[in-house]
């Protein structure tokens, strides 16, 4: 990889955290590979950054990562790239009960949330766990951290998230790679988020919550945890803080009940 342009990934890039990030790298002068479904905004996105950083090189990536063949064929499409960083923010949530949720809209939220996650994260990690300097971001939630009423199976999938991130952070240090895996856990944030998650055209986060953060205050704590050396940045659902910690989860490490791992 000696010589190639390093580039940082963004998926979910149309709107939002995702949006608000690729201009946060760009202010730093990264290369970015921008993707998600809307070409258009994508395009504007692109044209906002080539406006204030014209050196930058921005490839648009429209594609829809809720289909696992398009996941694959995304990371195919990248083989040509040094990818400095990755950050897997495409998602979305739902507010429902279990009893009454629209299972198709389930699916495909479990197959990107956490397939699409897994699949990328792992190919990502195959390629450059022994490159210096790598980042992998996963956006999870605060709602990977603690249930939330009425979103039980969102939780669910960003404890998902939450927990593998932490564990294959851990599994890369213990066999000392380079790659540095991070997890990202907002709190309410002011996106269209909430449109998607109540399945509503608008949605007003001044009367739903009695506290949130903007996309861009989100992209601050994103950079602000690529920069430091902790595995989780997280945001207190109390009072809103941002703060930086060692993994949560418990782990049981080489405890003697564990499965023995094979060396060869």
């Amino acid at each position: 990889m000696n010589g190639k342009e390093k580039y940082t990934v963004i998926t979910g890039a149309s709107s939002g955290i995702g949006y608000e990030t690729a201009k946060a790298f760009a202010k730093r002068g990264k290369n970015l590979v921008i993707a998600a479904r809307s070409k258009e905004n994508l395009k504007k996105l692109k044209e906002e950054i080539s406006h204030e950083n014209p050196s930058l090189d921005v490839i648009v990536k429209a594609v829809d990562l809720s289909i696992i063949s398009n996941v694959y064929q995304f990371y195919e499409d990248l083989k040509s790239y040094y990818i400095e960083t990755l950050v897997n923010n495409a998602g979305f949530g739902n507010y429902s009960s279990v009893a009454n949720q629209n299972l198709e809209k389930i699916g495909t939220m479990l197959r990107l949330n956490v397939e699409a996650l897994v699949v990328l994260s792992s190919l990502f990690v195959r390629d450059y766990k022994d490159v210096d300097g790598t980042q992998l971001i996963n956006i999870s939630s605060n709602g990977g951290y603690i249930i939330v009423p009425n979103a039980i199976t969102y939780c669910a999938s960003k404890f998902f998230v939450s927990t593998f991130t932490e564990g294959l952070a851990r599994e890369l240090k213990e066999c000392n790679a380079k790659l540095q895996a991070k997890v990202l856990a907002p709190a309410a944030t002011k996106t269209n988020f909430g449109n998607t998650a109540n399945n509503v055209e608008k949605y007003d986060y001044d009367k739903s919550f009695a506290n949130y953060h903007t996309s861009k205050q989100m992209a601050d704590f994103l950079l602000q945890l690529y920069d430091s050396t902790k595995v989780v940045g997280i945001v207190d659902r109390e009072s809103f803080e941002f703060n930086l910690s060692s993994p949560l989860f418990n782990y049981s490490g080489n405890l003697k009940n564990n499965q023995k791992c094979c060396t060869s």
